[in-house]
């Protein structure tokens, strides 16, 4: 399948599951990611773009002084966006746009945010590039995200759920961003692991 007709597909699908979307995260969230959400969000500054920016699930923990932009590709998810940074009181800019291709002039943002998404863009790399290409000199990129463990009785389950989540909503349990972070130049002050 074409980089086009796949991008296509994980649209539609992310149209359709926009509505469940946050009942069904909120108990991963807790299981999985902790405050991770906050963490990464907490430490953006100045103009910030947040990459899959999906039903806006990490609005609240941005700090209210930046300049907030968040790009999606599925029109369902920012209009959820929308109306929880309406509910919030938060002043976004929300677009419509692919990871893979970002509608922006290079060196724009200060903070790349982007959490859980690299895991189902088709084609992190090119993200993660396209991530490095708008970011100032010395500007920051913040990533959450669940990667393959190193235990493998985990990552067997991970590799059992990936039947399932890939097709539902091309979402890779397994992928492993950090190389692709790392080729596009930029230098990690700080990687953790939580959970198993």
């Amino acid at each position: 399948m074409a980089s086009g007709e796949v991008t296509d597909r994980l649209r539609s699908l992310w149209e359709q599951y926009a509505p469940r979307y946050d009942r069904d995260t909120g108990f991963y969230d807790l299981l999985l990611l902790g405050d991770s959400r906050s963490w990464a969000c907490s430490q953006a500054s100045g103009h910030v773009l947040e990459v899959a920016i999906g039903s806006g699930r990490n609005l609240p923990f941005h700090p209210r002084k930046i300049q907030l932009t968040g790009i999606a590709f599925s029109p369902a998810m920012l209009d959820i966006a929308r109306d929880r940074a309406a509910e919030l009181g938060i002043d976004v800019t929300l677009l419509e746009a692919d990871a893979e291709h970002l509608p922006f002039a290079d060196d724009r943002f200060d903070t790349v945010v982007c959490t859980l998404a690299l895991s189902s863009i088709p084609d992190p790399a090119a993200a993660i590039n396209e991530m490095h290409r708008v970011l100032h000199l010395g500007g920051q990129l913040l990533v959450v995200g669940h990667v393959a463990s190193p235990n493998r009785v985990v990552r067997a389950g991970q590799r059992r759920l990936e039947r399932l989540s890939i097709p539902l909503a091309g979402d890779h349990q397994t992928r492993q961003p950090y190389p692709d972070i790392v080729a596009a130049g930029f230098t990690v002050d700080r990687r953790e692991r939580l959970r198993a």
